[in-house]
């Protein structure tokens, strides 16, 4: 069975060793900018977007970890996008990180959004403005069909697992089953499968077939401190007071 690599240790104990001496904080917001504004499609092509330059292109995160960190943010509520954005900023850069990476994910997008609202709401009887919108319309559903396939091609690296998407998808798209059940039985048959047959979930291909990155170029994780019960609970209070 091909050996599948761990996430990479997460260093707590050095507090000279800053992920801002690897990326540059100013760099990471220029990227972060670029993304808010290139982000079409909706979470597919936002994750996507996100995978193409932060693994591909800039290599500041390992693709495990990126996978990684999406599968638990598909798993909370809320927008798994905006979600996995503010933890690789984080990742990155600490609170600050995860601050500019959130605030910048979310405001070009909302700029655009409201761009183009007013534009049709004053001008939509125009027929130059109603295919301009039907233009919008077909591009962005290119744009989220290449983004499945690229994190499609990326995530279901086994036969098991592309089965398990194919009946997901079957369940909720055809017998209309609840999305939280879809969510526990994959889980189960992840278990069941890892414990009875771990070779169903093990990749097509090997780790050593698998494009390098240079170490220099990886973000190391800081936990700017261990996690704690109090604290832990100070942030969801502070967190639930903001939301109310």
């Amino acid at each position: 069975m091909p050996e599948i690599d761990p996430l990479p240790p997460e260093n707590t104990g050095d507090s000279k060793n800053t992920n801002s001496e690897i990326v540059p904080f100013r760099d990471a917001v220029f990227v972060w900018l670029k993304i808010g504004l290139l982000s079409f499609g909706g979470p597919a092509g936002q994750i996507a977007l996100m995978h193409r330059v932060l693994v591909e292109e800039e290599g500041w995160i390992e693709e495990r970890r990126f996978l990684h960190a999406l599968n638990f943010c598909m798993v909370l509520p809320g927008p798994e996008a905006q979600q996995l954005a503010i933890y690789i900023g984080w990742l990155m850069h600490g609170t600050r990180g995860g601050l500019v990476a959130g605030i910048l994910f979310v405001l070009p997008g909302a700029l655009v959004i409201l761009l183009l609202s007013v534009l049709y709401a004053a001008y939509r009887e125009f027929a130059l403005v109603t295919a301009l919108f039907f233009g919008i319309k077909a591009a962005v559903l290119a744009v989220v069909v290449e983004a499945l396939i690229r994190i499609g091609q990326k995530a279901l690296r086994s036969e098991f697992l592309m089965a398990i998407a194919m009946l997901a998808f079957i369940g909720i798209a055809v017998f209309d089953v609840s999305f939280p059940f879809i969510i526990l039985a994959a889980a189960v048959a992840g278990y069941v499968a890892g414990k009875v047959v771990p070779m169903w979930l093990a990749p097509r291909e090997t780790s050593s077939s698998l494009p390098k990155q240079p170490a220099a170029a990886r973000v190391r994780v800081k936990l700017m401190s261990k996690p704690s019960v109090g604290k832990t609970i100070r942030l969801s209070l502070i967190c639930l007071a903001l939301w109310l």
